[in-house]
């Protein structure tokens, strides 16, 4: 059973875990009813590190998940996101995802906890006609990464108080690379996923701590 970055804190915060795709989660930790609440009026932080990242990079890059994903990655500009899926060819899916498009050469899949393996042999099973390389143009980062998001309400205008960047007005389904408490190089991404706002936060796992506890602390005073 693998722990995410932030377990520790889930235990200390009195949380009761369950194992969920491989993973030690927290499923609840005061009570549905109040969980639900305090999300829908304040703001919720949610432990998504068990998430899959793939990236796929280099001059091909476009031709070939414009193959293997359903929605039309052509439409994607730098620093949008886009909802898709892997069509398995037989009128199914493998799976739902979403496109990161950071420039015309570089992208991230972000994929389902459930599926991570499922999903990344789909990808190398469709790379070799692309000229895509496992381990080179296609990289499955999903343990090196932690990622939090940021739910509703107060989300973004708590994060807000963690960076110099303009994210208020980001436009839904965009993202960007920020410096955040401290935190160089974090992806920010507007995914919000409640239907009142968010965001999702990538960092790498040894700066998972840093941005949890900065978070929490700066919604002490909205919350």
């Amino acid at each position: 059973m693998k722990n995410t970055p932030f377990a520790s804190i889930h235990q200390a915060a009195g949380a009761k875990m369950v194992p969920f795709a491989g993973y030690n989660m927290p499923v609840e930790y005061t009570g549905i009813n109040d969980e639900h609440i305090t999300v829908r009026e304040k703001a919720g932080v949610f432990d998504v590190s068990h998430m899959g990242e793939f990236f796929v990079t280099g001059p091909n890059a476009l031709d070939y998940l414009q193959y293997i994903t359903s929605n039309d990655v052509t439409a994607l500009f730098d620093g949008k996101v886009q909802y898709s899926c892997f069509p398995n060819g037989k009128g199914g899916i493998v799976d739902d995802l979403l496109v990161y498009r950071y420039n015309h050469d570089k992208y991230l899949l972000v994929v389902n906890a459930a599926n991570i393996e499922k999903d990344w042999n789909w990808c190398v099973q469709n790379a070799g006609e692309f000229g895509i390389v496992p381990g080179r143009d296609l990289v499955n980062s999903s343990d090196d990464i932690a990622q939090m998001a940021i739910q509703d309400l107060l989300a973004l205008k708590i994060v807000q108080k963690l960076t110099k960047t303009e994210i208020l007005e980001m436009e839904y389904y965009t993202f960007c690379e920020l410096d955040i408490a401290g935190i160089k190089n974090a992806v920010f991404s507007t995914t919000g996923y409640t239907g009142a706002g968010g965001c999702e936060i990538y960092v790498k796992n040894e700066d998972g701590l840093k941005l949890w506890n900065a978070v929490f602390d700066a919604g002490k005073n909205l919350v």
